[in-house]
């Protein structure tokens, strides 16, 4: 299980970046994507300020954190769309108030219908209901139900063109460490002609493996 693209976009619509430290609703001190001191660091407080390069730097460590939290907790294992719908609603109302929720026991019962409902009820912050809040958990409930595009699979023992690609860059970067240290080339070239090479290998795969199938 893993975040995905849309759970990230999820995260960043939903908490917005704010390069200057705040108070959030319930008056903690916040920075970046939602960042706060619970989180790791930086440590959070008055007139802390970072670049929106930094911010998404911590942001994706964060929600690595949540993910690992939220994956320690659920005994089923849920597609990516689940999984990343539950991060998003962990990373904003902390682990502990997530593995207390009807949103996780509705999870791990497998009841997909519940956990949808139940993502709506988490509204609330400091005993008002609030707008974002009620926007966010919409858009976590939308993704959980959300079925994820099949991938294709390749038939029989066939290799993709991913998988050949990476293959000749790493016989390319080995056999070129040789020469860069004996001074023949530099790692800048190998890696370019490790990349070219790569590429044409995965284009010639991809007409040649159409025959095989």
């Amino acid at each position: 299980m893993r975040v995905n693209d849309a759970g990230l976009t999820l995260i960043r619509a939903a908490e917005g970046f704010r390069g200057r430290a705040y108070r959030d609703a319930v008056g903690i001190w916040t920075i970046g994507y939602g960042h706060t001191s619970m989180a790791g660091a930086p440590a959070v407080h008055e007139g802390l300020t970072i670049t929106a390069e930094a911010g998404e730097k911590i942001l994706v460590r964060d929600v690595e954190k949540f993910a690992r939290g939220v994956e320690g907790a659920l005994t089923v294992t849920l597609n990516d769309n689940e999984f990343s719908a539950l991060v998003s609603f962990a990373y904003n109302v902390g682990l502990g108030n997530f593995r207390k929720s009807s949103v996780l026991k509705a999870a791990n019962a497998g009841d997909r219908d519940a956990v949808a409902r139940r993502l709506q009820l988490w509204v609330k912050a400091g005993g008002k209901t609030l707008p974002g809040l009620v926007k966010r958990r919409a858009a976590e409930a939308q993704l959980f139900q959300l079925q994820p595009e099949p991938q294709p699979q390749p038939k029989g023992n066939i290799m993709t063109s991913e998988q050949v690609a990476g293959i000749v860059r790493a016989i390319i970067a080995a056999a070129g460490g040789y020469f860069v240290s004996r001074g023949v080339a530099d790692a800048a070239t190998i890696t370019a002609v490790a990349g070219a090479a790569a590429t044409l290998a995965a284009a010639v795969w991809s007409v040649f493996s159409k025959k095989l199938a």
